[in-house]
């Protein structure tokens, strides 16, 4: 447990702090403190060493310089184990559940105690699991395995083991980042509460719409340098992002060029009893974003999954170019001209171990690499075009995607399916994690993308996105498409949708 602690010292104190790995400074001489009972905000752009402070934090990594306290006390060889018995408690982005255990075994690894022969009150665990899971708002069975919950809802099972470790200083790395409005506002009041009971927050958000709702001071990185701290209500927006990328970001969300083609992929009646997707009619045109929105299990994945084969329909039709078509497998949809860049980067985007140029390359081998025989220059010309067109930052194509940035790694994955020169281009949580730099510039890419003709479905969870870009906006509930709103339709008429409160039905436009 922590020390007693004087009302004027910090829970958590970096004092020039640095950090390098291989002789590149990930952090330099950063100063950085965390009160008792306030929410400090962290922010940068991917790349200017948040993850490298909260890994120091947490024990994972060792300063090359300047000492770290907690608690007023200077801990120089801080372990994962230490800092989690001195209460450190971190929610990281991608969340680290066991996928073959159960919701109820994943919170008991981390809060249970005793040795591995102990007899296990099932019953409790039960009771405890789905005590934690209805305070962060979580309606998830403690039976559920883990593998089988989407992002959002392990990032949900995350925020429980937190809640349940009573820990006095709690880092959230992009907490809502795949969260919808309501799911948010169930995690703000969690974090107010742990405010008010005296517990330090380090908030790392690429929402800064959320800096002025919750956030109590805000320091800003670039480049591993503290750039400045200031008090959260004394800043705005722009000012924020002119500090985390060094200019002025004047457009994130670019506005269409011309109106939309002809239809080129419409379902009607679609379902999928495996994926919960029932009766989902709507058409998608070339050169068209169409936003799909609702709540965390509303079925939007899910039926990106069915049109693009992982899930095969059951029900109903698929018709792409006029011709109706059967999608069975994601080698069909390739076939047709559909791509599909997944949620989860890391699991199902990138392979993290490979290089860029393998990772650009691998849905696209047969066109690439005819005859089967591999040509590494052929591939290292093609990855250096698509790094300078998606603006990728890398040592190479040489390099291992796993050393990139998340934005960096979302530009691979997105460079792969372009490859297959598609028609209809699935993207589901594009910019989730992402920072507002290179979230501009795949929004901008995305509008290029559909001024060349190619018909884009956008899934997000971050609202003002799906206003921003998306020329008609589709609502699901439940696994039905609910209604079809015009492009600039208002987040309150959105969200009406959303939660069953609008009953109208406008179909497929």
């Amino acid at each position: 447990m922590l020390f007693p602690m004087a009302d004027d010292v910090p829970l958590l104190h970096f004092r020039r702090i640095t950090k390098r790995f291989a002789g590149v400074t990930a952090l330099h001489e950063v100063n950085f403190e965390l009160r008792a009972g306030e929410v400090h905000a962290l922010l940068g752009e991917n790349g200017a060493g948040k993850s490298t402070l909260i890994k120091l934090a947490t024990g994972v990594h060792q300063p090359d310089g300047g000492g770290l306290e907690l608690n007023g006390q200077l801990c120089p060889q801080l372990s994962p184990a230490k800092a989690r018995a001195l209460g450190v408690a971190c929610i990281y982005q991608q969340p680290a559940l066991c996928p073959d255990l159960s919701v109820a075994e994943n919170i008991a690894l981390r809060l249970e105690s005793g040795g591995a022969w102990r007899r296990v009150d099932w019953r409790a665990r039960r009771r405890r699991t789905a005590e934690l899971l209805n305070r962060v708002g979580a309606s998830l069975d403690p039976e559920r395995t883990a593998g089988e919950l989407s992002m959002p809802e392990q990032q949900l099972v995350e925020i429980a083991c937190a809640v349940g470790a009573g820990a006095r200083i709690v880092i959230m790395d992009e907490p809502t980042a795949a969260l919808t409005g309501r799911e948010q506002e169930l995690l703000h009041r969690i974090v107010r509460d742990l405010r008010d009971a005296g517990t330090g927050i380090i908030y790392i958000t690429h929402r800064l719409e959320e800096i002025a709702a919750l956030a109590d001071r805000v320091t800003v990185l670039r480049d591993g340098q503290a750039v400045g701290t200031c008090n959260a209500a004394e800043v705005g927006e722009a000012e924020l992002i002119k500090m985390m990328v060094g200019r002025e970001v004047t457009r994130l969300y670019p506005p269409r060029e011309g109106d939309p083609g002809e239809t080129l992929l419409a379902v009607r009646g679609l379902g999928c009893r495996r994926g919960g997707v029932r009766d989902v009619s709507l058409q998608l045109r070339a050169g068209e974003i169409l936003g799909l929105a609702g709540l965390v299990g509303a079925g939007r994945t899910e039926l990106a999954r069915v049109l693009f084969g992982l899930t095969p329909a059951d029900a109903g039709e698929i018709v792409l170019n006029g011709n109706a078509v059967r999608i069975a497998s994601p080698q069909d949809a390739v076939a047709q001209g559909i791509a599909y860049v997944p949620e989860d980067r890391r699991r199902h985007g990138v392979i993290p171990e490979l290089a860029v140029a393998e990772n650009m390359s691998l849905a696209s081998h047969r066109r690439m690499f005819p005859g089967a025989w591999l040509r590494p220059r052929r591939e290292r010309s093609f990855a250096l075009d698509y790094m300078q067109r998606l603006a990728v930052k890398a040592d190479g194509p040489e390099a291992p995607v796993a050393t990139l940035s998340g934005g960096n790694q979302q530009k691979v994955a997105l460079a792969r399916w372009l490859a297959t020169e598609p028609r209809v281009l699935i993207l589901d949580e594009p910019t989730q994690g992402v920072d507002v730099g290179a979230k501009s510039e795949i929004h901008r890419q995305m509008r290029a993308l559909a001024a060349q003709g190619m018909a884009l479905l956008l899934i997000s969870s971050d609202l003002p996105e799906v206003l921003g870009l998306s020329d008609r906006i589709g609502v699901m509930r439940n696994g039905r498409l609910v209604a079809t709103l015009p492009g600039g339709a208002s987040a309150t008429a959105v969200m009406a949708a959303a939660l069953g409160r609008d009953e109208t039905k406008e179909g497929a436009a």
